[in-house]
């Protein structure tokens, strides 16, 4: 669906704490939730993905949906293209690390893209690492995550790997713990050029993928109410329908304005 009028997007970033940042900013987020699709014998659920184009002050937000990524992706590179998202020194991708937002925004949209990993995801997950380590006591696990967080937001995720080396694992920690210890660790470590969060405070961008869930549950408030059961295709139509809906900038007026009759989800749209 292309742009009736493309607004101009502001790229220019916000004040923050008291600072004001120099240089230019857009935002790219991707993540996807499970839709009750009708299968053969019962109920299967398929992944729906949610795609997000945003300026810095959020004045702004384009919300994308569908089942294939690929395709996703391109309407991604499409829209940036319409909105101008070239005229934005660095394009940052808010992403949980896992579902190859970075290799689409560099092949197809901008080399100047810092994809940062979701400051609230690695948190999570330090807190969940802390309560195995140190269970029972509640005290020490929150204790040892806000420490580990303190060097992560201070000195970023290369410098949290060395300190969770250097002080290892608690002698007593059982063997859950010691498996979810060391997959943190290689999170972190790889995606340690994802996480350099003082550079991109420094920068007056943001570490977190707030936006991106949020639109997450906006679209899947739609689609997945009690007791609803979808065809694959008649769920994605409405998603979409949703997420144009949510977007504005005139794109549900002309989504109408071009509808063909007879064009819509039926029985065998299964897949």
């Amino acid at each position: 669906m292309p742009l009736p009028r493309p607004p101009a997007w502001d790229f220019s970033l916000p004040d923050r704490d008291g600072q004001k940042f120099s240089g230019t900013a857009a935002y790219a987020g991707l993540d996807a939730f499970a839709v009750p699709t009708r299968a053969a014998g019962g109920i299967d659920w398929k992944m729906l993905y949610v795609g997000l184009l945003y300026d810095p002050s959020k004045e702004h937000t384009l919300y994308l949906a569908d089942y294939d990524f690929e395709r996703l992706a391109g309407l991604m590179r499409a829209y940036a293209a319409g909105l101008g998202l070239g005229r934005a020194e660095t394009l940052v991708a808010l992403t949980d690390g896992g579902n190859g937002l970075e290799r689409v925004l560099r092949q197809a949209v901008s080399g100047a893209v810092a994809c940062v990993l979701d400051w609230w995801h690695l948190s999570e997950k330090l807190h969940e690492v802390g309560r195995l380590l140190h269970e029972p006591d509640a005290g020490a696990a929150r204790a040892w995550a806000e420490a580990r967080e303190a060097t992560l937001w201070e000195r970023g995720g290369e410098a949290l790997v060395e300190e969770m080396d250097r002080l290892g694992r608690p002698r007593r920690a059982s063997a859950e713990a010691r498996e979810k210890w060391r997959t943190l660790r290689e999170h972190v470590w790889k995606n340690r050029h994802r996480t350099d969060y003082p550079t991109y405070r420094a920068r007056g961008w943001d570490v977190g993928s707030g936006p991106t869930e949020a639109g997450c549950k906006l679209i899947g408030q739609r689609v997945k109410g009690g007791g609803m059961r979808w065809l694959q295709g008649c769920s994605l139509e409405v998603a979409t329908l949703k997420a144009l809906y949510a977007s504005g900038m005139g794109l549900w007026d002309a989504f109408w304005q071009q509808r063909r009759p007879g064009h819509g989800c039926s029985s065998d749209q299964r897949n």
